[in-house]
């Protein structure tokens, strides 16, 4: 039994205008009308200019800075379409904001990312199509199918085919030990060893001690992480990385958030290219000449494709 509505509509909200035009564009779609703006108050105010009863919608739409007026504007969209009679409606959220906040790191912390999936549920989606979330467990923090796609494959494939069969000249690097399931499965896909940065504070305000786990001299180095935010750990760890001897650094990352001294430390750093996804749009002030940005919406056309026509998404995986 399809559970689907009887057509596929595509809406943005602001953050994610772009992907979600070549989202449209990939699936052959004109865009749907709506207009998410604020009153004088700053309160969000929407307006949908077409029919959406029956329809399988899907609202395109990251929650990055400014994070709260992007959840609000996803949780209003969804909330005008379900009252709208809509047959199902899916969040896609290419960046999932929030998702750094998993657990009690320290007593009396909250669990942002449990509440921003409640407050997505009781919405009224039916559906989150997200990439990369910071902890994959948070899966299981709502309580709808969550289709959880990766960045990996788009990222893989693009340094496969610059590499070719120079793979002995490469090694993949994880920054950090929370990041070696990540790197590891990265390695894999493109066929080069792995190595790693062990980093640790000996005491208290003393400089961290960065080892690296796994040989890199005279190696072209590429630097794996889910996010580059402030660009510390992967600024410092190319940094290490060099003073071992390797010949070059490249960072891949599938999130850009670049928050605070991120662009200072970037034009400062001795990595070489940066390759990102376009999770999060991009001002102009941080578009740098080495930065090559890949386009995510081919592979959520897919999912969403498949999302309608009740195929899995597993597939897109491999």
């Amino acid at each position: 039994m399809n559970f689907h509505g009887k057509d596929i509509k595509i809406f943005a909200a602001n953050a994610s205008q772009r992907v979600a035009k070549q989202i449209s564009e990939c699936l052959g779609l004109p865009m749907g009308k709506s207009d998410v703006s604020t009153f004088s108050d700053g309160e969000i105010s929407l307006s949908l200019f077409e029919s959406v009863r029956g329809s399988d919608c899907f609202i395109v739409q990251s929650t990055c800075a400014p994070v709260n007026n992007n959840l609000m504007e996803l949780l209003i969209m969804i909330d005008a379409m379900k009252r709208a009679s809509a047959a199902r409606i899916t969040a896609v959220m290419p960046y999932f904001g929030y998702a750094r906040q998993d657990r009690k790191a320290k007593a009396r912390d909250p669990i942002s990312a449990k509440l921003c999936a409640d407050l997505i549920t009781t919405a009224g989606a039916d559906r989150v199509l997200t990439m990369d979330l910071h902890a994959p467990q948070i899966q299981g923090f709502f309580n709808i199918p969550v289709d959880h796609l990766l960045g990996a494959p788009i990222l893989s494939s693009f340094l496969k085919e610059r590499i070719g069969d120079k793979t002995d000249e490469y090694v993949i690097v994880s920054p950090d030990l929370g990041s070696v399931t990540r790197a590891r499965n990265f390695a894999a896909r493109i066929g080069c060893p792995l190595a790693i940065v062990d980093k640790r504070r000996q005491k208290a305000n003393v400089c961290e001690v960065m080892n690296i786990i796994g040989d890199v001299k005279d190696k072209r180095v590429i630097l794996v992480d889910d996010m580059i935010d402030t660009a510390g750990t992967l600024c410092n760890a190319a940094c290490a990385i060099m003073e071992k001897g390797a010949k070059e650094v490249i960072a891949c990352a599938t999130h850009a958030v670049l928050s605070g001294p991120a662009i200072d430390r970037i034009k400062e750093s001795v990595i070489k290219e940066f390759i990102l996804l376009d999770t999060i749009p991009l001002p102009p002030e941080k578009q740098l000449d080495n930065f090559t940005i890949l386009p995510v919406a081919p592979l959520f056309a897919e999912a969403i494709e498949r999302i309608y026509e009740d195929k899995p998404v597993s597939p897109m995986f491999v």
